[in-house]
Order: structure tokens, then C-alpha cells, then sequence
């Protein structure tokens, strides 16, 4: 049942000149590259592993360095946008990004490997991604913060829509090294000009309203040190870092385990577009449905979706349809893009205020953690036993692990609520 907030809802920022949800458009589409970046290495680890033969663990194993990079990277990033407008910082983001993805280009060694793309590159995604748009986005749709961040985070889907299928057409005609150089190019004529572009119409930070989502009571701002001392803090990491856990194993090895099973690498690679179509629509709504709805029942039905999806690929052994790929890339589509909106928004829920970027970044440790073990732990499973039937298994039970800490945060939120009431 939804909180009962009494007070008036406030009224909030427009961008002049265009309508209020255009930013989130042009913020949506800046994430589309720098997260296709992050998912188009399913494709370009397949192509790595063909020209040079390097085990499955060490090129997880830098994807796993990118995702650990990038979320230490968030809570410097989250305090900088604290002190320092958003969009600016996702503008020298895109410059970074550029130069980064160009470096990449030149690898032709795992050290570089992991040099370039897992620290180089995930710290400016980190940079150019999720925690300035969510910040901007939070301060500026309080009102709607479920569907506004569903708007944005959508762009992730655009870039496995797009990006990820543009990156394997790229492989095919010119290689892996071109592919890397128009991904880098692409990244700067759009990221840069964009967020300056939202920069010099953005109006100026308010943190007054915060929390005053619709429906919801504002609640008190509080630092990074009482939200630690909290118990819903760790809850909220531990959704995070479960939940990464099975959604990043999926991501990052759902493409070469196809390939394994005799999907041509192109196909594979549309599983991914669905992937993320799916999640356009799962987000959108997701978020959606949130702001009408206790957000947590909503997170636990895209945490069983993500769980049949789980079950669904493992089941694609041998020489899988074209309807059962397809139908496991809907139900991952579907069930991760609900969970990974939700979340920042149930973070909103508790800890909004001025410093709602530090706190939301902090608590994205617990995704990076999640994101780095779950694809190398598979990948290692993978060298040792020639399956992924146990890597899966983790998966799965990982997924159930995060869906157990979200109900048990909407226990403690309603049993506060409750203690207010009495």
C-alpha cells in the first residue's frame, strides 16, 4: 500500500523552451553509447577470443576489472555531482570515453587489455553514465521519479538495440579495432555536445522538494554516515549486488554460450537487440507502474522474470529454435531493465537530499562487485568444467538472494511507516 504524504505536491523545474521530458530523451540517448560500449564486449569478446585464443576466464576477468572500475569510480563521481552540475561532468565523460575507446583499438595483449578497456574505459562510462543522469534526473522529476528514470535508463536499452548489433556488423566488415575507433567518434559527437547543450538551459539545483515523490512522504535528508548505520543501506546494496550477479552473467556470456551451441555469431548478437527492446519496454513501464504502486512488488516480479530467464538459456542447450532464443532474450529484457530502474529509485525512497548522489553511488559498489564476479566467476567455471550448468545455478540462486533483500526492505519501510502511524 502506498505511504500516505499529505503535504502538497511541489512544483518543479522546467528546462525552457521545450517540453519537460525532452532532457530525458537526449540524457536516454547519451547513456545508449556509453552503455552499448559496456554491453557490445559480449560481441568483441567473441572476436578477441578468435584472434587470440585467450581463455574465457581472462577475458571475463576484464570485464570483470571494467565493472569493479566503474563502480569505485561512482562514489567520487556521485559526490562530484553533489558539488557540481551533472551534465557538465557527463560532457568531459564523452571526451574521456572517445579517447579511451580509440586507446582500445590498439590492445594486442590481455595487460592491455586490462589496462584500456577494464580501467580506462569503465572510468569514463562511469563518467559519462548512470550516476550524473540519475542525479539530474532525481533532482528534476521528484514527481515522477519511477517513470523518469525508466525514460532514461531505457537508453541502455537503445545501446544493446542498437550499439551492440552496430559493433558486430562492424566486426564482420572491418574488424574489432575499427569497430572500437567509430564506437569511440560516435561517443564524442553525440555525449559532449548534448550535455553542453543541457548544461546551458538546466535550471539551477533545488533539493527542497526532495523525496516528495507522488504519493510518498518526504523524508529527511540524511548523510552518507546514517545511511550506513541503517539497515535498509545494506539491503539496498545487497539487491544490487545479487541481482548483478545474474543479470551481468547473462549479459556478458549469453553470446558466446550461443555461439557454443551452434548460433551464428550475427544472430547471437540480435539476441542481444532483443535484449534490449525488451528492456525499453520493461523500464518504461516498470518505472511507471512504480509511482502508482509500491515500487518493491514490481522489483520482485522483474527479479522472477530475470530468473525464468535464467532458466530459460540453460535450457537452449544443443541446437536451440529461433522462438526459444528469442522468448529467454524478452524475459531477460523484461526482468533486468525492471530490477535495474527500481533500484535507484527505492534508494530515492530513503535517502533522498543533497547527498543522494554520494549515497547512490556507495550503494552501486555492491552492483559493481556483483557485476565483476558473477561473468568471471562463470567464465572461471567455464575453463574448469566445460559448462555453464553451475555457473547458471549461481545465477539463478543469486537472483532469488536479491529479490529476498528487496521484500525484506519493503518489510522495514512499511513497519517504520506503521511506527510513524501509531
Amino acid at each position: 500500500m502506498r505511504d500516505n504524504a499529505t503535504a502538497a505536491a511541489p512544483r518543479y523545474p522546467r528546462y525552457p523552451r521545450y517540453p519537460r521530458y525532452v532532457p530525458l530523451a537526449l540524457i536516454a540517448l547519451s547513456l545508449s553509447l556509453a552503455y552499448g560500449v559496456w554491453y557490445a564486449y559480449s560481441v568483441i569478446l567473441v572476436a578477441l577470443l578468435q584472434e587470440y585464443g585467450w581463455s574465457r576466464s581472462v577475458l571475463a576477468g576484464a570485464f570483470s576489472v571494467f565493472t569493479l572500475v566503474h563502480g569505485a569510480a561512482n562514489p567520487l563521481i556521485g559526490s562530484l555531482c553533489d558539488r557540481i552540475r551533472p551534465m557538465r561532468l557527463m560532457a568531459a565523460g564523452g571526451v574521456l570515453l572517445g579517447l579511451a575507446l580509440w586507446a582500445d583499438s590498439y590492445i594486442s595483449s590481455p595487460l592491455q587489455l586490462y589496462l584500456g578497456f577494464g580501467i580506462f574505459t569503465a572510468a569514463a562510462v562511469a563518467a559519462a553514465g548512470w550516476i550524473p543522469a540519475l542525479v539530474q534526473v532525481q533532482r528534476d522529476f521528484q514527481d515522477k521519479l519511477g517513470l523518469a528514470l525508466g525514460i532514461v535508463s531505457s537508453g541502455v536499452g537503445v545501446g544493446m538495440l542498437l550499439v551492440v548489433p552496430l559493433t558486430q556488423l562492424l566486426i564482420d566488415a572491418y574488424g574489432w579495432r575499427t569497430a572500437f575507433r567509430v564506437l569511440g567518434a560516435l561517443c564524442v559527437l553525440w555525449i559532449v555536445p548534448s550535455s553542453l547543450y543541457l548544461l546551458s538551459r538546466a535550471p539551477a539545483p533545488r533539493f527542497a522538494a526532495q523525496g516528495a515523490s507522488a504519493g510518498r512522504a518526504a523524508p529527511r535528508a540524511v548523510t552518507l554516515g546514517e545511511a550506513l548505520r541503517g539497515m535498509p543501506f545494506w539491503l539496498m546494496l545487497g539487491a544490487f549486488f545479487f541481482g548483478n550477479i545474474c543479470s551481468q552473467t547473462l549479459h556478458v556470456h549469453q553470446v558466446v554460450y550461443l555461439v557454443d551451441q551452434g548460433v551464428a555469431g550475427i544472430v547471437a548478437a540480435t539476441v542481444v537487440s532483443v535484449v534490449g527492446f525488451s528492456s525499453i519496454v520493461g523500464k518504461t513501464g516498470g518505472g511507471w507502474l512504480s509511482d502508482r504502486v509500491d515500487r518493491e512488488p514490481v522489483y520482485l516480479a522483474g527479479i522472477a522474470l530475470m530468473v525464468a530467464a535464467v532458466a530459460a538459456l540453460a535450457a537452449l542447450a544443443g541446437a536451440p529454435a529461433a522462438w526459444a532464443i528469442y522468448g529467454y532474450a524478452i524475459l531477460l529484457g523484461l526482468g533486468y531493465s525492471v530490477t535495474a530502474s527500481l533500484i535507484p529509485a527505492m534508494v530515492s525512497d530513503r535517502f533522498s537530499g543533497p547527498h543522494f548522489g554520494l549515497i547512490v553511488g556507495m550503494g552501486l559498489l555492491g552492483s559493481a562487485a556483483g557485476s565483476a564476479l558473477g561473468p568471471w566467476m562463470a567464465g572461471a567455471i567455464f575453463d574448469a568444467t566445460g559448462s555453464y550448468r553451475i555457473a547458471f545455478a549461481i545465477a539463478a540462486a543469486s537472483g532469488i538472494l536479491a529479490g529476498a533483500a528487496g521484500w525484506r526492505a519493503r518489510t522495514l519501510r512499511l513497519r517504520a511507516i506503521a511506527g510513524q502511524a501509531a
